[in-house]
């Protein structure tokens, strides 16, 4: 099985990843963030980069798609393909920062890209306000994250929620992260795998 966690930067998806992982023992991909060349040469000037930036994502994410479809076992995936196009790459075509040119491009290799692929079985989308975003990244520290804008998280959220609930075919759980805190309240993670058996294995039902 192939499940993806889908959530806005500080949403909490490495460490939902990383805690179901080792609950069901799945395996974990990561996004590779830390990885991307491109990333805090786009955080300073989003305009120039934008397009190198989604280009390098989407090369990743469909390596990872790639793996994914021939694992004999079941993987959880730190932010989906879908995402990186539906969210990511839309919000920045909106804000200017790519051309009409480059985008048709980057959407064309995608389309083909889904020529060979299927949706995840179970998408688990953690829906979280922008001041609880805003909490867990100063949190983490990330340098290149700190000058990331209300507006832009705002925007974001909004796409999030377009996509989920308007654009996306597959099968869906939403999570509201700001009421939640799984990572330091095992009765809160507990629900969280509840839920998901119940989806996935049919177990408790309700």
């Amino acid at each position: 099985m192939h499940i993806a966690i889908a959530g806005n930067i500080g949403s909490g998806k490495s460490t939902l990843t990383a805690m179901l992982a080792r609950h069901y023992g799945w395996e974990a991909r990561y996004e590779p963030v830390s990885e991307n060349p491109y990333l805090e040469d786009y955080y300073r000037d989003l305009h120039r980069w934008s397009f190198n930036l989604e280009v390098y994502f989407l090369k990743e994410r469909f390596r990872d798609l790639l793996a994914i479809a021939k694992a004999d076992h079941t993987v959880v995936q730190d932010r989906s393909i879908f995402e990186g196009v539906y969210v990511f790459m839309q919000n920045n075509k909106a804000m200017g920062h790519l051309s009409d040119r480059d985008y048709a491009t980057y959407m064309e290799l995608f389309q083909q890209m889904m020529s060979v692929v299927r949706l995840p079985d179970l998408m688990i989308y953690l829906r979280a306000s922008v001041p609880h975003l805003v909490g867990n990244i100063q949190k983490r520290g990330r340098q290149y994250e700190q000058t990331i804008q209300l507006d832009y998280l705002e925007n974001l959220n909004r796409r999030y929620d377009e996509f989920i609930y308007k654009m996306y075919e597959g099968r869906v759980m939403t999570i509201d992260k700001d009421h939640l805190d799984f990572q330091h309240n095992p009765k809160d993670f507990a629900q969280i795998v509840d839920r998901i058996d119940r989806t996935l294995f049919g177990l408790f039902p309700e």
